[in-house]
């Protein structure tokens, strides 16, 4: 009963207080500790709630996803809102090539995998925000990439707005009689919004081109000019007329240089009303399917030709076509096609990297003695004048999809239309022959000169061979980058459990089993490591391999 009396004496002097009042220097840190833990756990809810009602906020506005991520797109948009600029434009002095960005809203299908938005359109800067974690596969960040352009246009512009500053200024160019030729054609990856673009372009191109002719203030007139359309598509490799009943065409070349779609039925529209009929038969007739990005996808390009020809002498006064390029798509957007899908889609990305390569090559053709492979496809032969004729004005309207899952695929939109826009188209040099020459109404065959049979198989032989190695480089620059995002992926994996076996052998009390444990487990890391660096090092040697031999073949395809 003493002993205990005495203990318990000892317990009560502990927990008293010091002679002068004060508490012992251990209580008062054992206080301090519980208070800051007081105080994280408060902090750690308050945040809690904070991200969930910030995250119900951003369901309310249709923009659901990680709202770290989302916090992070606002944060820089809010740093950097004063950059917007008012657009601007100028009809007398049309540029020779206008470059124009547009980004869609974000669709329910988007919602449905709750994408954030992670593209910001300030005019004329486009900027895209790609969500990523560090490599401890926890910490997340933001990696923006801008670019500028002509014109950036966001998800709350009208078609009305894009029309104004994109295609308008074209319409006064071709109206003047001179023989003009305008060209609008639109880019982007699946499912980002071209037709619907182009489409609402169409429209308000009916409506200002009979206003412009009828006012009789530019050269063509409705006293001395006919207006009629023309409306075909490119698909699966052939030229099919959209208001002919899809008949099949031939695309060749003059003797002049002009590509000539042979066969191509021209109908006369008087009116606005007319004109826009023939537009809607078109549009109908054009070939849409079902793909994984989009339900109704265009798999064809699809090329509206809008003709101003003199009354009396069928001479050539200005014509403007609307180009609908089918949609780019990545590997993983092919996983569910069937094996036509996926042949659409490899023929669609062959043509979209021969008009790629055509780009390349002029801009690397300063000297005017490199070939420029226009052959590569019969989309580059109908767009060859777009970038090289004397009388002729592009405007490319690049669209892109806001989601962040589509973030890497908008990124290369914007880089095929940034590289579109470094180029500074030359004149070529005039021919001996007017480019304005009168042209019959009817289309004529055009006579072909004969060729050694030889030459002509060889040539075919070339071409064959160049397509199989622009399908083929593109797979495997497909494969090349799902590699390497995979690699990163897993690599971050593996630091992570490293992180944890640290942690754990470091511990007192670790027995020679555990130490064991870790050393074999961290042999078989490192040596998964060493088969990623080597996978990634041969589809990276292939990849250049493809690369090296479809150049070689693009420069050796010959010129007729």
């Amino acid at each position: 009963f003493r002993s205990i009396n005495c203990t318990g004496s000892k317990m009560s002097r502990r927990n008293s207080t010091t002679p002068t009042g004060r508490k012992d220097a251990t209580r008062l840190r054992i206080e301090k500790m519980e208070a800051g833990r007081e105080q994280r756990r408060r902090a750690m809810q308050e945040r809690k709630q904070t991200r969930k009602d910030e995250e119900e906020r951003q369901r309310a506005i249709g923009n659901p996803g990680d709202v770290d991520f989302i916090g992070l797109v606002q944060a820089w948009r809010d740093e950097h809102s004063n950059q917007v600029q008012d657009h601007a434009t100028n009809t007398s002095t049309v540029p020779k090539i206008c470059i124009c960005v547009r980004k869609r809203p974000i669709s329910d299908k988007e919602r449905a995998k709750k994408d954030h938005d992670s593209i910001t359109c300030f005019h004329p800067l486009v900027t895209v925000h790609n969500a990523k974690l560090k490599v401890d596969g926890i910490t997340k960040y933001i990696d923006h990439t801008t670019f500028k352009f002509d014109h950036a246009f966001d998800e709350t512009v009208t078609n009305q707005e894009v029309y104004e500053y994109s295609t308008m200024p074209l319409i006064d160019f071709v109206c003047d009689g001179s023989g003009g030729r305008g060209t609008v054609f639109a880019y982007g990856q699946t499912g980002s919004g071209k037709t619907h673009t182009m489409e609402g372009i169409q429209t308000r191109v009916a409506e200002d081109l009979f206003h412009t002719i009828s006012t009789g203030e530019s050269g063509c007139t409705d006293e001395n000019t006919l207006v009629s359309v023309a409306y075909f598509e490119i698909y699966g490799g052939y030229v099919q007329d959209l208001l002919n009943k899809r008949r099949k065409l031939r695309v060749l070349e003059d003797g002049n240089g002009e590509i000539v779609v042979t066969g191509l039925q021209e109908f006369e529209a008087t009116d606005a009303n007319e004109f826009l009929e023939l537009i809607a038969a078109g549009n109908k007739a054009r070939t849409t399917h079902s793909t994984e990005a989009n339900d109704t996808s265009s798999r064809s390009h699809a090329i509206c030709q809008i003709i101003l020809r003199d009354d009396l002498s069928d001479k050539l006064r200005g014509k403007l076509s609307l180009v609908d390029l089918a949609g780019s798509e990545r590997g993983s957007d092919t996983k569910s096609h069937n094996s036509q899908r996926r042949t659409e889609s490899a023929e669609i990305n062959t043509s979209l990297l021969a008009l790629k390569e055509c780009i390349r090559a002029l801009d690397m053709n300063k000297s005017g003695t490199k070939h420029v492979p226009y052959r590569g496809s019969k989309l580059t032969l109908i767009l060859k004048d777009c970038f090289t004729s004397r009388q002729a004005k592009t405007t490319m309207i690049a669209t892109v999809s806001p989601g962040a899952s589509s973030a890497d695929h908008s990124i290369n939109t914007l880089r095929y239309a940034d590289r579109i826009k470094e180029q500074k188209v030359e004149d070529t040099k005039p021919s001996n022959k007017k480019s304005t020459a009168p042209m019959s109404r009817k289309p004529q065959a055009v006579k072909e000169k004969k060729k050694p049979l030889s030459n002509t198989t060889s040539a075919k032989k070339k071409h064959e061979d160049w397509q199989k190695a622009a399908e083929t480089l593109f797979e495997q620059e497909e494969d090349l980058l799902n590699t390497h995002m995979s690699n990163i992926s897993e690599s971050a994996q593996l630091l992570t459990e490293e992180g944890r076996m640290l942690q754990q052998v470091q511990q007192e009390g670790v027995t020679p089993e555990e130490i064991e444990a870790y050393a074999s487990r961290l042999e078989e890391i490192i040596e998964r490591k060493i088969q990623l660096v080597e996978t990634l090092e041969e589809k990276m040697a292939s990849f250049r391999k493809t690369l090296q031999t479809e150049e070689e073949l693009s420069k050796s395809i010959p010129i007729s």
